[in-house]
C-alpha cells in the first residue's frame, strides 16, 4: 500500500496535467470502488474545475471549483494515469474521469480495492485522521501529546491513521530504526528523549521517501528509488548496515517488521 511519500509524489506528478482542467464526465467499471452515491458523483463532478491537488493522509484531494472534494485512496494496487481519451484502456481501469482536454484521468486497480469520494465536507472522509507529520506547525510538543495515556506496541501505534497520518509499514520500520527504539516497546515506556528522537526519524524518513520519490516494490509505483535506501526493511538477514547484526523480520500487529535487534533497544 502506498504511503505519505508515494502519495505525496503521485501528487505532484497530477499537478501539471490536471490543475485548471475541468471534469466533463465519469464511466465506472467497478461500483463498488465508489464509497459516496454514483449518481451524485455522476451528476454533480462533471462541470467543476480542478483548482488545486493536495494530499491528506494516504488521500489524494482535489478541490473543486464549487466547493465539493474528490478523495482517491489508492490503497494497495492503485494507480491514476492521465492518457488521451482514444489511447486504449488499460483492462484494470475502474474508473474513468473525463476532462476539458481530451483526456482521462483513469484509475487503474488490479485488485480492486481503491476508493473514490466526492463529498462537499473533507470531515467526512478524513476527518477521523491523525495529525500530519512534516508541517512546521506539527510541533516536537504537539508530538509528545499524542502519547499521552496510550499503551500497546510502538509499530501498530505509528500505523493507526487515526494516530498520525499517512506512515505505513515501509516507514514505520525506518523510522524506528532511525530513533534506535525496538519496535516491540510498549508505548508508555518510552522516555522524553526517545520521543525526541522518534519525532525527528518520522520526519527524516518522510523527507528522505519524498526525495527519492517513494518506493517503487512493484510494477504500479514508478520511478521510485527508495527501495534503494531503505536501512530495515526488506532486508532480513542482511546486515545491519550500522552495526553489522543481521537485520530480523517479525509480525507484530498483523505486519511483517524488520529491525536490528543490536541497534534498536
Amino acid at each position: 500500500m502506498p504511503e505519505l511519500p508515494e502519495v505525496e509524489t503521485v501528487v505532484r506528478g497530477l499537478r501539471g496535467p490536471l490543475v485548471g482542467r475541468t471534469f466533463t464526465g465519469v464511466t465506472i467499471t467497478w461500483p463498488n470502488s465508489i464509497r459516496t452515491s454514483i449518481l451524485e458523483l455522476q451528476s454533480r463532478l462533471p462541470g467543476q474545475r480542478i483548482e488545486k491537488i493536495t494530499r491528506r493522509g494516504k488521500y489524494l484531494q482535489f478541490h473543486l471549483s464549487e466547493g465539493d472534494m474528490l478523495f482517491l485512496h489508492l490503497k494497495m494496487t492503485g494507480d491514476l494515469l492521465v492518457e488521451p481519451e482514444d489511447e486504449p484502456l488499460n483492462p484494470h481501469v475502474r474508473t474513468i474521469f473525463d476532462l476539458d482536454n481530451g483526456h482521462q484521468l483513469r484509475f487503474k486497480d488490479p485488485r480492486k480495492f481503491g476508493r473514490v469520494y466526492l463529498v462537499d465536507n473533507a470531515d467526512k472522509v478524513v476527518g477521523k485522521l491523525g495529525p500530519e507529520p512534516l508541517p512546521d506547525d506539527f510541533t516536537l510538543d504537539d508530538f509528545k501529546v499524542l502519547f499521552r495515556r496510550r499503551s500497546g506496541r510502538l509499530k501498530p501505534l505509528l500505523l493507526n491513521q487515526e494516530f498520525i497520518a499517512g506512515v505505513g509499514n515501509i516507514y514505520a520500520d525506518e523510522s524506528s530504526f532511525i530513533a534506535k527504539i525496538d519496535p516491540r516497546r510498549t508505548v508508555d515506556t518510552l522516555i522524553d528523549a526517545e520521543l525526541e528522537r522518534l519525532y525527528y526519524a518520522i520526519r527524516q524518513a518522510l523527507n528522505a521517501g519524498i526525495t527519492h520519490k517513494g518506493a517503487s516494490l512493484d510494477a504500479v509505483y514508478r520511478g521510485g528509488e527508495f527501495q534503494n535506501h531503505f536501512q530495515v526493511y526488506g532486508r532480513t538477514g542482511e546486515p545491519c548496515l550500522n552495526c553489522g547484526a543481521t537485520i530480523q523480520r517479525i509480525v507484530l500487529g498483523g505486519r511483517s517488521t524488520h529491525f536490528c535487534p543490536v541497534c534498536q533497544t
